[in-house]
């Protein structure tokens, strides 16, 4: 692989905002760890606040890593959503003339989902629980609307950004590739498509354009993969988090800081689980041949580390770093809130031999 990445947020919003703290200073530290010890040359950096976006990216930018710059606006209209995305990509050509042919610019991704009126429902929640969902999405109802969209919006993002452009798309999104300069697919290695995995993405390859996957992970419990890893290459899903103790906790001032965020039943830690099945996962797609590849995710400051299983909420994260609460910091780097799992010095070890 060409670009060997990982997937950093800057603050995605759904609910609540999933990076609740954003220091530029932790950020820098943390993207020179990415380049330096996690060997990274490439870095997908998303997230709504395009502020938050334009601080990070420069800053990777500088440090001589390549950025797929990835505005996220999740759950509005295609209008809303197509406004969103110009103007990011606006200020996106700001970074691209100062650093030409080094940023890539997204055009969001899984906008089936994620985005309103592709299906019915007003939310990411409401959509999947649509009862014709599954059916429409094996008839393909939603890529003729998908397509009109993503037309629509590479026409404005390439008005005013001159850089390539792409699009992280779901896996059975027949997105026209034609637009793109890239192919993007999100596709996680379920447990229930685990044998069709790399048939699933063989028909990416017959566009004669460069796959990326730009987004791919596993949960850090045995057998886990994550709401992430289902809703992306099967469709559905849930993972091991109690959304209403972490919505409340996060939303709620004050009287939120009472509520401790907590899984959902009885789940056992496995960082040499994650690790191996990382691992594994980039060699399949080095042997397939694809361009590049994102690792999720680098960090989760929602989904913190904690010695009680039962609010251990990283169990259920796919980051390379376990964070803490309260203000502790790890041993290995005794500047960052987080200490490094098995799967980050396992995906180092890869990426500084391959």
């Amino acid at each position: 692989m060409k670009l060997k990445g990982v997937c950093y947020d800057v603050g995605a919003v759904m609910g609540f905002n999933w990076r609740p703290h954003f220091n530029p200073k932790i950020v820098h530290r943390e993207l020179e760890i990415i380049k330096n010890d996690l060997h990274c040359n490439a870095v997908r950096i998303s997230g709504l606040n395009i502020d938050r976006l334009m601080t990070a990216s420069e800053d990777a930018l500088n440090q001589g890593l390549e950025v797929w710059f990835y505005p996220a606006l999740w759950d509005r209209r295609p209008d809303e959503t197509l406004e969103y995305i110009t103007k990011a990509a606006a200020f996106a050509e700001k970074l691209n003339q100062r650093h030409p042919n080094h940023l890539i610019f997204c055009v969001e991704g899984e906008l089936t989902l994620f985005m309103r009126g592709i299906i019915e429902g007003k939310n990411l929640i409401a959509r999947i629980k649509n009862p014709h969902f599954i059916a429409g999405i094996k008839a393909g109802e939603h890529n003729k609307p998908l397509n009109a969209f993503l037309a629509k919006a590479n026409d404005s993002v390439r008005a005013v950004f001159h850089g390539k452009v792409t699009y992280a798309s779901l896996i059975w999104e027949a997105v026209d590739w034609s637009l793109f300069d890239f192919v993007g697919v999100d596709h996680y290695r379920a447990e229930s498509i685990k044998d069709r995995y790399v048939e699933m993405l063989k028909p990416s390859f017959s566009h004669n354009k460069p796959v990326v996957v730009t987004e791919f992970g596993c949960s850090t419990y045995h057998g886990g993969v994550g709401s992430e890893g289902l809703l992306s290459s099967a469709g559905l899903g849930g993972d091991i988090v109690d959304h209403r103790s972490q919505f409340f906790h996060y939303k709620i001032p004050l009287l939120g800081k009472l509520i401790r965020p907590r899984v959902n039943g009885s789940y056992l830690r496995d960082e040499d689980w994650q690790a191996r099945q990382l691992v594994d996962q980039l060699s399949v797609l080095d042997r397939v041949g694809v361009y590049g590849a994102f690792i999720s995710e680098f960090v989760s400051q929602i989904k913190p580390y904690s010695s009680d299983p039962r609010y251990d909420l990283d169990m259920a994260s796919a980051s390379l770093v376990k964070s803490y609460e309260k203000g502790t910091h790890g041993a290995t780097y005794p500047d960052m809130p987080w200490e490094p799992k098995e799967s980050f010095r396992a995906v180092a070890d890869y990426y500084a031999k391959h």
